[in-house]
């Protein structure tokens, strides 16, 4: 029973990570149509940094707001991470559905074992290799609604945006290994801060272009639960619960809960009055079923 409680703890995290995540991208697609994706992450990512930092403070001391020589690394892939995920996510996220992007984020372990195969030239075992074939195919079908034409859609190239953005967070994720002697919680605030950064610049560039425009404090009124929920639930309190979770958890068990970020999203889908066809349902399908059969399969072979 000693053994289990942490498991049934970790789990319990991971869970409230995962939903709120899933939960994230209906809510979002609400703010955006009073905020743009620009100031909206400018936003989110204002509090959220700060909120981070305390915490790194109060945990960590006053050393770890150092960055100790890696200023210009944490600068380009706080840029990558940060503003590169939530931009090209948010800005794609505005010209399709909640659930694609739900479903095109769980795909991020299949896009992580690419990246890493391109990148550190570990090639993934077969197994993975047919999964992430059946993945991007479920992906294929959720984007297109089974029909070719859509690819031509807004809804299509807002899809290939959070694409790249997925992308971005796993090239992000695996820097981490360049920053030894980080935690995982001084990793993530200083690269917030620097990823921060990057998006008031990004922002103030689109504004001056006239492609983006600050909102007033009475237009992101009627949006301030969104907001909150952006800020608070999330980001803080998912990522915080999200690497607790993972730390009770093996890796490999606990990469199963990104399930049920689409699950969740469809759901919340559903009932809002969403009406998904048979190929969206059925690429979602497949793409869950292609994660979960990758994680039980590497889990069965590093038990070998």
């Amino acid at each position: 029973m000693a053994q289990l409680n942490p498991v049934l703890k970790g789990a319990g995290l991971l869970l409230t990570a995962t939903i709120l995540w899933g939960g994230m991208f209906p809510v979002a697609k609400d703010a955006l149509f009073v905020v743009d994706a620009y100031y909206l992450n400018l936003l989110r990512y204002g509090v959220t940094v700060a909120a981070f930092l305390v915490v790194l403070l109060l945990v960590e001391g006053r050393g770890a707001l150092r960055f100790e020589g890696r200023f210009a690394a944490a600068c380009v892939f706080g840029a990558i991470g940060f503003a590169g995920f939530s931009l090209f996510a948010f800005v794609g996220l505005s010209h399709t559905q909640a659930a694609h992007g739900a479903i095109i984020m769980a795909m991020q372990p299949m896009i992580g074992a690419l990246v890493r195969w391109l990148w550190q030239g570990h090639r993934p075992p077969r197994i993975t290799l047919v999964c992430i074939g059946a993945a991007f195919l479920g992906v294929f079908l959720v984007v297109t609604r089974g029909q070719f034409g859509n690819l031509d859609s807004g809804g299509g190239w807002g899809d290939l945006l959070i694409v790249i953005g997925a992308v971005s967070w796993v090239i992000y994720t695996f820097a981490a290994s360049r920053f030894p002697g980080w935690s995982p919680l001084r990793y993530t605030a200083l690269t917030c801060l620097t990823g921060e950064v990057a998006i008031i610049l990004v922002t103030l560039a689109m504004t001056a272009s006239g492609l983006s425009e600050a909102p007033s404090l009475e237009s992101l009124a009627p949006v301030g639960p969104q907001l909150v929920y952006l800020v608070v639930f999330a980001s803080i309190v998912a990522v915080l619960a999200w690497n607790a979770g993972m730390r009770a958890l093996d890796p490999l068990s606990g990469m199963l809960f990104i399930n049920v970020v689409p699950i969740t999203a469809f759901a919340i889908g559903i009932y809002q009055g969403q009406h998904f066809v048979g190929a969206e349902l059925l690429g979602a399908s497949l793409v869950i079923a292609a994660l979960f059969t990758n994680n039980l399969a590497l889990k069965f072979l590093s038990r070998r």
